[in-house]
């Protein structure tokens, strides 16, 4: 069995100071995993913005978002000007690379792609794609080889952006499995390796689930639903004050039997002629505000439906 930890990096604050205790948390624990990074300006403090969104004042106020980002975060944007986080947090994105994990893309400017990537022309859409991905050759020295999309956000134009860029993998919604994805009858090719797993942000808060025993939760799931998974953690969040959450999570997984994998190891053990082909559909998951990509139902062709 095996899972890949799948780490999206937000903010300067995660990629300065979350990488690193990451880092050390996985060498700790023998554990591979993709560090996708936001190679642009830290905007954290628009998201302000989203404050009339059902249920996104509720999660704020249950996962205790300022003691995780810290005041000065929550300004960038508005009272503070947003530092480049690829300049500025570039020595430590290659420290990512050369402690042998994978790298990859998650945006160029988080809140931005968030809050507009939905309903985004093909211009918007390809600018904020085309940044990232030349700040990301820029500081690698390489092409990037997958992406996963901030927030779980997608466009058409985006999906056919993976193609074109030639990504190996793509992260971009929620599911239960690999696929290729469809869109209004279009197939990309690009494979997607959909987060398979509840966040922690999602689960803390809720019922009687803190830092202390959520991952009870998860390893609960993991063990009643023995298959390839995929977890989305944040540099912001199991990088600093939850990182013993994720060190228990770590142990659990191990004592089930799952190796801990990259993206790109998991893309690699998938027979892509196989793949199944799914529509990408917009929906909710509970404990996160808004909508965002989800896996929808198997696209079959008429011949397929037929047989």
């Amino acid at each position: 069995m095996k899972l890949a930890l799948k780490i999206d990096v937000d903010t300067l604050r995660g990629t300065l100071h979350g990488v690193p205790r990451l880092i050390e948390i996985l060498q700790q624990h023998e554990a591979n995993a993709s560090f996708l990074f936001s190679m642009g300006p830290d905007h954290t403090g628009r998201a302000i913005r989203r404050a009339l969104r059902p249920g996104f004042m509720k999660k704020v106020q249950r996962t205790s978002v300022v003691a995780h980002y810290g005041i000065k975060t929550l300004m960038y944007g508005t009272l503070l000007p947003g530092p480049d986080i690829g300049r500025r947090g570039a020595d430590v994105m290659r420290a990512a690379r050369d402690a042998g994990f994978e790298t990859a893309i998650h945006c160029w400017d988080h809140v931005k792609w968030q809050d507009g990537a939905a309903k985004a022309n093909v211009a918007w859409t390809e600018r904020e794609m085309r940044s990232a991905h030349a700040r990301y050759h820029e500081t690698f020295g390489v092409e990037a080889q997958g992406m996963g999309a901030a927030g779980w956000q997608m466009n058409s134009h985006a999906l056919r952006m993976t193609q074109r860029f030639g990504y190996r993998w793509a992260s971009d919604c929620r599911g239960s499995h690999p696929f290729m994805p469809v869109w209004n009858g279009e197939v990309v090719l690009c494979p997607q390796l959909p987060t398979t797993l509840p966040t922690l942000d999602e689960l803390i808060g809720t019922e009687d689930l803190t830092s202390d025993n959520v991952h009870h939760r998860l390893l609960r799931l993991t063990a009643t639903q023995p298959k390839a998974h995929v977890f989305t953690l944040h540099a912001e969040l199991e990088g600093l004050k939850l990182g013993d959450t994720l060190a228990r999570l770590l142990t659990g997984w191990r004592e089930q039997g799952y190796q801990l994998i990259s993206l790109g190891q998991m893309r690699d053990a998938l027979d892509l002629a196989k793949l199944p082909r799914h529509e990408m559909i917009r929906g909710a998951v509970p404990g996160r505000s808004g909508t965002l990509m989800l896996q929808g139902e198997e696209f079959l062709l008429p011949w397929k439906e037929a047989a």
